[in-house]
């Protein structure tokens, strides 16, 4: 139907945005967002995700942001694109309230294997019992599946409140399922930082094998290729054994 063009289109381009901010392969990705609109037409949320690591052994989910600090990847850059992919699921809401009349406040996306899945839930934020604290841990219990033990006291009684009021159906949510095929689009130029020349890196891009020179003050954000990498330093064993650093943008507030 072509009132769902729309949503489709934003579907697939939040997939790549997605997609393209991992730059390893992966198994899982969960997403969260809120989006609020205040009486003076403001937009207000946060937006927080994670992605499972492919891997024979188990590994943790890791927190997007730190993606920037693991992969030595330029922060400022990295960030412009999490705001980018938060404008794209704000035109989500919009068109879904104008095709759909889903006026959604929170909404989980789960990709695997070639599913698309959105969930979309229309309670009121603003005057819910459950704060945005609470939301938080209630998400990493249902979908990452934290053990309750990592989380305080307090939490685990409001995750338990919470999950007994969403068997009694309390939290309905609509759910939309899509199926794709296309390969993960991971960002994955490699670099060879042992070839150089004075201020300059070798690119090497893996697939093409085709090498380019340049200037490493220079070299920004590219459609297509990488990040502006950070100057190179030297990162000590203790900073790389660290499993959840602080990073400034843990969760993003908007």
């Amino acid at each position: 139907m072509p009132k769902k063009t729309s949503i489709k289109q934003l579907y697939s381009e939040i997939r790549k945005y997605l997609f393209y901010m991992i730059p390893e392969k992966w198994n899982k990705i969960y997403l969260y967002a809120s989006i609020i609109q205040r009486e003076n037409g403001e937009e207000t949320g946060e937006m927080f995700f994670y992605y499972f690591p492919q891997s024979i052994l188990k590994k943790n989910p890791i927190n997007v942001y730190q993606v920037p600090a693991k992969f030595n990847l330029d922060e400022e850059e990295y960030i412009k694109l999490t705001d980018e992919l938060y404008d794209l699921l704000k035109q989500l809401r919009h068109e879904c309230i104008r095709c759909d009349k889903i006026n959604w406040s929170n909404i989980t996306i789960s990709i695997e294997n070639v599913e698309f899945l959105a969930e979309y839930n229309c309670e009121d934020l603003i005057t819910s019992a459950y704060s945005n604290e609470d939301r938080m841990a209630i998400w990493q219990y249902k979908y990452l599946n934290y053990p309750i033990e990592r989380f305080k006291k307090e939490q685990r009684y409001r995750i338990f409140e919470y999950m007994d009021e969403e068997e009694r159906g309390l939290h309905p949510v609509i759910q939309y399922v899509e199926t794709f095929y296309q390969q993960h689009e991971h960002n994955n130029i490699q670099y060879d930082i042992s070839r150089h020349s004075e201020d300059k890196f070798i690119k090497v891009d893996e697939n093409n094998k085709n090498f380019t020179i340049v200037d490493e003050d220079q070299y920004q954000v590219q459609s297509g290729n990488i990040f502006k990498r950070k100057k190179m330093k030297k990162i000590t064993e203790e900073a790389s054994q660290i499993e959840e650093p602080v990073v400034r943008n843990q969760i993003l507030k908007y």
